[in-house]
């Protein structure tokens, strides 16, 4: 056992330091090779090979800490007392935050994990999305013209094609404060109160 615990320790920390290294490596470059990224990260092809044996399963560990990430960060967003509004756009901008790091995953996940895979790791932040919706649409907040699960993924595919979207095309949101009021508005509040919302939301989750 003496033996065995400072190379479990050592593995571990070869495990994070590959994947810190490919968040950096593949947000700069998002066709780093394997060994591009092994070279990055100090270690030999046979040691991040031993964790990841091929493209698709280094991606889906960075996906599962996507989907830790934001699902911690919206966990954190929660305010007992909050209207939807101000639920919805405190959610939208915690989750835009935690999720800057992973922007890269949005294109390389369609490729190595297909739509479903981007889908699953979303799928707790989706489910806490869907239960403000319901509550929102019953008390008039939202528009009921679509059914919450209709319209909870109609804005999940809204916010990441904000959150794809580079600097220099006409959008630059940091505090994800622009992608908040855009969810409202989408959702059925009005541009004005939208603004409002997403504005005290953002002073809060930054201030």
């Amino acid at each position: 056992m003496a033996i065995d615990q400072p190379q479990r320790s050592h593995a571990r920390s070869n495990r994070a330091r590959i994947l810190a290294t490919a968040r950096e490596e593949l947000s700069r470059d998002p066709e780093a090779t394997l060994d591009e990224i092994a070279r990055a990260a100090g270690v030999v092809r046979r040691t991040l090979y031993g964790h990841f044996p091929n493209r698709q399963a280094l991606v889906a560990a960075l996906a599962d800490e996507a989907r830790d990430s934001v699902t911690e960060a919206a966990a954190a967003a929660r305010r007992p007392g909050d209207d939807p509004a101000t639920a919805f756009a405190r959610m939208t901008i915690a989750v835009w935050a935690a999720g800057d790091r992973y922007r890269m995953l949005i294109s390389l996940g369609r490729r190595a994990l297909g739509e479903e895979g981007i889908r699953a790791a979303l799928a707790p932040v989706r489910d806490e999305a869907l239960a403000i919706l319901a509550r929102g649409q019953r008390d008039g907040v939202f528009a009921d013209h679509l059914p919450a699960p209709v319209l909870a993924q109609a804005l999940e595919s809204l916010t990441l094609t904000l959150k794809e979207m580079k600097e220099g095309a006409g959008w630059n949101d940091p505090t994800g404060e622009a992608a908040a009021t855009a969810v409202l508005i989408a959702a059925g509040v009005g541009p004005a109160a939208a603004r409002r919302c997403a504005r005290s939301a953002s002073t809060v989750e930054t201030g």
